[in-house]
């Protein structure tokens, strides 16, 4: 696995707004992409836009991210398509966001959100070093409420 990642573009934005999910997972499914882009969310956001990147196995969109700096910590979200999710590329773009966002905000740690039924995502994030923080809290999402773990990575 040798991964690249550029800013995403509108193309490939169309594209992670196409990827469906089975089952349970369909709630990570995207909106249209010309219903975010009427919205300007999340990458069709201009002012936005540089805090997400495109990550590719060879010629193979394989996910994308959002690593956004706040005042004090940084969010990062990610996406893997759902043909590619339980094959390492979860954790390997983890990890590369992790060197990118020590490298563009230093001494800033790192947080993102997860569902707390997604154990393969928690997984994930473990073995990147992240750890569950606090108690669970809900929070609505497009596509419905969510109840969240809040977790770290110092």
């Amino acid at each position: 696995m040798n991964l690249t990642y550029h800013t995403i573009t509108d193309e490939e934005g169309k594209q992670v707004c196409g990827w469906k999910y089975p089952d349970i997972y369909a709630c990570y499914n995207q909106p249209p992409f010309d219903e975010l882009n009427e919205k300007k969310a999340m990458f069709c956001n201009p002012l936005r836009r540089t805090n997400y990147r495109a990550f590719y196995d060879g010629d193979l969109l394989v996910g994308f991210t959002n690593l956004m700096e706040q005042e004090q910590e940084v969010f990062l979200g990610i996406g893997v398509h759902p043909d590619h999710c339980s094959k390492g590329y979860g954790t390997a773009i983890v990890e590369l966001c992790c060197r990118i966002s020590e490298e563009l905000y230093p001494g800033k740690p790192l947080y993102l959100e997860v569902r707390t039924w997604n154990k393969r995502a928690i997984r994930c994030y473990e073995k990147c070093g992240f750890i569950v923080d606090g108690e669970p809290f809900e929070q609505r999402t497009y596509s419905g409420i969510g109840t969240f773990y809040r977790m770290i990575r110092k």
